[in-house]
This record gives C-alpha cells, structure tokens and sequence, in this order.
C-alpha cells in the first residue's frame, strides 16, 4: 500500500470522465501503473465497480476538474461529450487539458472543443483503436492529435493504457484516422462472420474453422479476437456493443459521404448491424453478426473438434 501511494504521489493524478468498457480500463490500468486516479460516471453501478478497483469516486465532472489537471474522457454520445464539457467549463478550474478518447464526429469534438478553450483549458482529440478486450490488457493504439508539446508531455500517461501513440497532427486528425481504422474492422467483422457460417454450413465445425483461418493467411487481428465468440455461440461478454457501435457506423458512413467516398464493402455490411440490433443483439458484442447471418443461411451447429496437425 505503501508503494502505491509513493508512486501515486511521484505519478501525479489522472482524472477519468466515463468509466464503461473502455474508460474503466483506462482507469483500472492506470491505477496498476502507480497513478492515482480520479473518475467519474453517471451509472452508479459502474462507479462502484471501480471503486472497488482503486478508482477515487468523484461527485460529478467538475469536482473530477477539481482534483485532475488531465482529463481523459470517454463518453457514450456528443450530448454526453457536451455535457461534460460545459461542466468542466463552469468549474472555473485552473487550466486543464481533455483528453477526448471518444468516437464522435469532428464536429461535435469541435463544439466541445471551443467550451473548453473558452474557458482557458486544452482539448486534445485522441480516439483509440481496439476493443474493451484490448483495452483490459493495455493492447491499444491511440491516434493523438492537435497540441503536441501536451501530447509528448502526456506520454507517460498514454503508456499506462496502451501499447502504442502516435502524433497524427492538428486536431481532428485523431478522429479521421479512426474512421479509416473503424471502416475496416466493419467490414472484416461480418467478413469473419461470414466466413464462420460458411465453414459451418458446409459442415465444418466451428472451432475447426476458427483454428485453420487463423493459421492461414486470410486471418486478421479482427477476427482472432471476435471468431472465437462465434465459436462459443456467446456475445454476452461483449467488447464493443452493438448499439453502441451503430454510432461509430453512422459516424464513419456520415463523413465518407461529406468528403465524397465510395465505401461500398462498408456500406454492405450495414444492413447485417442492423439486422443484429433490430434482432435483439443490441446489448451484445459486436461479433453478433455470425448470429444473424447463421440464421439466415439455416445453420445448425454440431459438435466441434480441433484440426489434427
């Protein structure tokens, strides 16, 4: 106990607004790396989950401000994103540096922006590529953009949470180069699926599928972490919900059609999301989709056996 409070005090204070899947992992592996950390979020549930993890609870966003001159923020929807914003705005807090974790449109991070800016503080757009299942193990990247003296200076901060950071430049760069990420995990999701229920339907079982595509060369890291959801036939668990990630296919499809871009494969992978939530998937994990596209193709499971090698 009493190295970690050494090490808190050596480390400074992090202050995390937003503690679902992804949040909570950035605070859970920041408090393991020796920070102290501060967070906050609406569902009570959440909070006392991490509480119990060596999160300090705040009352709201801006008694977050208070106590942490960095802010990461992980929010659900802009009204959220907004939301927050404001608060910390009114705190009237020395000046603070957010660091906005979110998928959102350029936007609505702009409009959060310019409150915080405003009010004397620093807006950094900083999404991060990965699943909650990477988030766990610190297995992320994040796409940093704007202030870049504040984001070299919080690189021992992003190293608690994550494997990898890259400057990509003025703000919103964070946030384009996360919908070309985004694009393709759309698309070699339902692909992973698709490829699923083709094994199964032609007989194969499904962990024998999961076992030879990830030997060969048409596996993805996208498909290493979804295909063995689909083997189990179990999405509970789930590391990027999908109602939450409709957002993120909105988000993505809303700005390929203002810049004028062609997306067909993502735009065939659409209606199967849609499918998912409108079929009761919505609280379940993305990799889903196989559940839909098994019952559309008639699938029925047999048992499953691992490849002989």
């Amino acid at each position: 106990m009493a190295s970690r409070k050494m090490a808190s005090r050596k480390k400074g204070v992090v202050g995390v607004i937003g503690l679902g899947i992804m949040g909570g992992a950035f605070a859970q592996n920041l408090v393991a790396a020796g920070w102290r950390v501060v967070g906050y979020d609406s569902d009570a549930a959440r909070r006392r989950v991490l509480a119990r993890a060596g999160v300090e609870i705040a009352a709201d966003a801006a008694d977050v401000a208070n106590k942490a001159r960095d802010i990461i923020t992980s929010l659900p929807t802009p009204a959220a994103l907004a939301a927050t914003a404001a608060a910390i705005a009114k705190a009237k807090v020395p000046r603070r540096v957010i660091i906005e974790a979110s998928t959102f449109t350029i936007e609505d991070k702009t409009k959060a922006a310019s409150t915080l800016n405003k009010a004397g503080h620093v807006t950094l757009d900083c999404p991060v590529s990965g699943t909650g299942a990477q988030a766990k193990v610190k297995d992320l990247v994040v796409y940093a953009s704007g202030d870049p003296t504040e984001i070299k200076r919080l690189r021992p901060v992003f190293s608690a949470f994550t494997r990898g950071l890259y400057d990509v430049g003025e703000f919103g760069n964070g946030s384009r180069m996360k919908y070309v990420a985004n694009l393709l995990v759309a698309i070699h999701n339902v692909a992973s699926a698709e490829a699923m229920v083709l094994g199964m339907k032609a007989g194969l079982p499904a962990q024998l599928v999961h076992d030879l595509v990830k030997a060969g060369v048409g596996t993805s890291r996208v498909f290493e972490l979804r295909a063995p959801m689909m083997v189990k036939n179990n999405y509970k668990d789930a590391t990027m919900k999908i109602s939450v990630w409709q957002k993120d296919m909105d988000v993505i499809g809303s700005y390929a059609r203002k810049i004028r871009v062609p997306t067909p494969m993502f735009d065939a992978t659409k209606a199967i999301y849609k499918k998912a939530l409108s079929s009761g998937h919505g609280a379940e994990d993305t990799a889903a989709v196989c559940a839909v596209l098994e019952k559309l193709a008639g699938v029925k499971r047999g048992k499953a056996r691992k490849a002989n090698r």
